[in-house]
């Protein structure tokens, strides 16, 4: 049995949100960057994974104190 009597209230939210996700065929990264790096990684990603052939794009972004940002990028695992 595993003990969650520690866990924070965002580690049961993320929990929560796995399981309440359709199974819609994508991909999906979540990352934490200070706004430049948070720029360069979207755009490696979808130099990586063209929208174009995979769809691919963010899903959903906000800032964080510090100008830090948290944005899920997500793409299809294959290109057509």
């Amino acid at each position: 049995m595993v003990n969650r009597q520690h866990d924070r209230p965002r580690d049961l939210a993320e929990r929560m949100a796995r399981r309440s996700k359709p199974a819609d065929g994508f991909l999906r990264e979540t990352f934490v960057l200070p706004r430049p790096a948070a720029r360069a990684r979207a755009r490696e990603f979808l130099e990586a994974w063209p929208k174009a052939a995979y769809m691919s794009g963010v899903e959903s972004w906000r800032e964080l104190p510090g100008d830090t940002i948290e944005f899920t990028m997500r793409r299809l695992p294959t290109a057509d």
